[in-house]
Parts: C-alpha cells; structure tokens; sequence
C-alpha cells in the first residue's frame, strides 16, 4: 500500500469515526427554526443557529468566527485558519437558513426534529443546507484530528444567513468586503449529486427572471348571467395569455429566445426523471429535447401562482382584473435582462381583446457556468473518485444561486466548485427533507482530501 492509499485510509477512518458527532450536531442545527423571515418564525432562531456555528467552527479549528451582518439585515457568520506559508486560499461556503416547513400536516415526522427512518435522516434544513454544514464541520475534524494538526491550505469560512429569501444581503456584502471572500478556490457546498452515490460537480446553474402579469377587462365586476358572453372576461385573458408561453408539444415558446440548447454533460434518464419528480402514471413529459436539455440548456417558464377567487366562496361575476405570478429559468448563454424583455414583450403582445396588460418585474439573476479546466477541479476530481470510487459526473442545475456570479465578478482568477450532499431524494424544499447520511460521510472525506491535495497540485 503506497503513502498515500495509507494516508486516505487513516483519514477515511477519522471521518467515520466522526459520523455520530456530525449527527449530533444535524440534530442541534435542525431543531434550530431558521427561516429568516420575521414573519413566520422568531428572529432569535436564526440568532442562536449562527452562534452555534461561532462556537462549532470554532471548536473544529478555525479563528476569529464572528457574526457579520449583511445589507439585508441579516448575519452571515465568517471565521479562517492559516496555512502553511504560500499556501492557497480555499473559501468554504454553505448557509444556515431553511424555507419554511410549508404544511405540517405532509410531514410524516416533526420538521424541526432530525428523526431517522429507513436509513435517511429527516427534518427541515437537513440537506438543504445544514447537512452541509455538517459536512464542512466532519471535513475540518478530521483533518484537525485529536491532535489539533494545523491545515494543508489557508481556509476561509462563510455560512450566509438568508439565502432561501432571496433578498441579497451576502452578495452586497462581497464588494463591501471582499477580503471574507477572496480566494483561490471556492467550494460553494449547496448543490449535491446527481444521483445517491454518484460524484457530481455542478458546473451550470440557470439564471431566473419573475414577474408579476396583471390584466384587466373591465371597470369592476360584473353578473355572469347578465353580461357573460360578451362581457371581456380578464381571467379568461390570463389563461390564453399564459397558454400562449409553451407551444403544444410543452416547449417554452418566448419570441426571441432559443430553445434549441443542448447540454453535453451527464445524461439524465427519463425513468430516473420521472420517479425523481414523482410524476404520475399516464403523465407524459414535455417538451422535444432530452431530460438534461430542457433541464439546463434551454429556458423554461413557469406559472406560479394566479390571484383569482378560490373555487370555494366564487360567485357567479365575471371577473374583471386578475394576476399572475411568472418565472422564467434562464440557461446560460441567455442574458436575464434580455430574458426579461422578450418574456414582457411576450405576455403584452398575447393579450386577446385589446385586454390591458402590465408587467410588474419582481427578481431575477443571471445564469453561471463553472470553468472547469483548472487545477481546483482536477484536485477534486481526484479527491471524489477516490471517496467514491467512482469518476465525477458534470451536471446542471435548474436552480438559481446568485452568489456564483457576484463571486465570479470579483475574483475572476479563483475556481468556483459547486458541491453537496442534496441528491434528489432530499426532497429539499418539500415537506419531509431527509438526507443520506451516507453522502454526508463520502462528502466530508471528499472535502478532507481535496484540502489535504489541493496545494500540491500548483
């Protein structure tokens, strides 16, 4: 057995050694309520998870770990350790806020209570993105060991605090402070693997556009038995002007921009597609491209949600102004703000009946794509195959992750990796969240080996 197999072993042994611990502390972060909105959850939760972090990272061996609050109001918790003399920088970065448990009633388990079942632990956050954390405090305990051993490379640490509201304070924090950031490589762990057990590097993410539509027929209301027929019904508008955004096989269909993308990285099989969303028996897919072209190469637009009387308490009226919530995903190779124009252009120009239409724009972000032919990838994918045992796949991802391109803006030099423990079996996002604590144990041995081989491959 060479040095090095030796050497991965005894820190492969370190990390399963850990495992109870990173549970431990999965357990602590998911009873922790995080969402940083005031107006579902109490402030001080957020509070108490970012002291958790002062104090864990602390212990796991990094300096200076302090709370640093951001534009938006919010705290991002910051800390770094020092390397060897001339050693590179490596940024590690995750976040400690959660959405909301949306319905209680879905969750088969307390959502605020890491409970393990059929192998996969469950609770809010636990993937996405505190079983990351998890992940980073392994990945530095084992390298840091018993024996309080320094690390191989310069390590900085940032855990943003409201990243699921979208409201920006991180990346107006970047060009504040760009010395929290700056580094030669970048690990953003909030992604995770294309499959359970299959090594991923997500190198694309789509950028995103929303926008409130608002149409209107008629001055107020009025009698469907009276007036129906004639009468311009706005919510009738709507749904042709909304129609009219994909074409009859599904495609998004928005003047002026391609969707003829073609992704060249892993493939995604339409079976695995199907049981990864759940979709239901006799449902076809939509769409002409290939799972993975229409995921991440090609725009797509969603409707997500219509202001419009509920069926229940509806009465007989034509309805005369009604909403809707628009979300168009934005590959890369697309601008957002050009994206934005040609979906404005597109939802004003389908209005039937000279029906009056506004176009309220609400957010957006542009896409990103990792350079991927630097020396950080080839250390990772190093470090994954020998975690793994298995090459490391590139894929995409349909989501949105701003922070990518305010980081690539200011360090044009430094590797951006994105990185996780989320496969799609997490149901991040949904009503019982789980994670593998399996990924949890392969990625934070990963991590280690990447910090430990990073420097000699300069």
């Amino acid at each position: 057995m060479s040095a090095e197999s030796t050497e991965t072993a005894a820190l492969r042994e370190r990390v399963r050694a850990l495992m109870p611990r990173a549970k431990e502390d999965l357990t602590a972060l998911v009873a922790m309520r995080s969402v940083a909105d005031p107006r579902q959850f109490p402030p001080e939760e957020c509070a108490k998870t970012a002291d958790f972090l002062v104090r864990a990272f602390t212990e796991a061996g990094l300096r200076d770990m302090r709370r640093v609050t951001t534009p938006d109001g919010t705290d991002a918790v910051v800390g770094h350790a020092p390397g060897p003399e001339g050693a590179p920088t490596v940024l590690l970065y995750c976040h400690y806020d959660v959405q909301p448990p949306l319905d209680d009633a879905a969750w088969q388990t307390p959502p605020f209570e890491l409970t393990e079942r059929d192998g996969r632990w469950y609770g809010r956050g636990s993937a996405d993105c505190k079983g990351n954390i998890a992940m980073h405090l392994t990945a530095l305990r084992a390298l840091g060991g018993p024996e309080g051993r320094g690390f191989p490379v310069n390590i900085k640490f940032v855990a943003e605090g409201s990243e699921e509201q979208g409201t920006g304070g991180l990346e107006q924090l970047v060009p504040l402070q760009p010395d929290l950031f700056a580094a030669d490589t970048l690990l953003v762990c909030d992604t995770g693997n294309f499959a359970l057990g299959l090594p991923t590097a997500t190198t694309s993410l789509r950028g995103l556009t929303n926008v409130v539509v608002t149409v209107s027929t008629l001055k107020g209301e009025m009698h469907s038995g009276m007036f129906g027929g004639p009468a311009p019904d706005a919510l009738a508008a709507l749904v042709r002007i909304l129609d009219s955004l994909r074409d009859q096989h599904g495609n998004t269909a928005i003047k002026g921009l391609a969707g003829d993308g073609v992704w060249d990285g892993v493939d995604y099989p339409v079976e695995q597609f199907r049981t990864d969303v759940g979709v239901l028996d006799g449902v076809s897919l939509v769409g002409t491209g290939s799972v993975a072209d229409e995921l991440w190469a090609r725009p797509a637009v969603t409707v997500l949600g219509i202001d419009c009387p509920p069926v229940v308490g509806s009465s007989a009226a034509i309805q005369a102004k009604v909403r809707a919530r628009v979300s168009l995903r934005v590959p890369p190779g697309i601008d957002t703000d050009d994206a934005l124009r040609a979906l404005t252009d597109h939802l004003t120009s389908a209005a039937p009946w000279g029906a009056r239409v506004e176009v309220e724009p609400e957010s957006g972000g542009q896409p990103f794509r990792a350079r991927t032919d630097g020396p950080a990838y080839r250390a990772l994918a190093a470090a994954l195959r020998e975690a793994y045992g298995k090459d490391m796949v590139q894929a995409g991802q349909g989501g949105s992750i701003p922070l990518c391109n305010v980081l690539a803006a200011h360090f044009p030099e430094a590797e951006i990796a994105l990185i996780g423990v989320e496969e799609p079996g997490c149901l991040i996002h949904a009503p019982n969240e789980s994670v593998d604590p399996s990924e949890i144990e392969h990625m934070a041995l990963a991590e280690a080996l990447f910090l430990s081989s990073y420097a000699t491959t300069l």
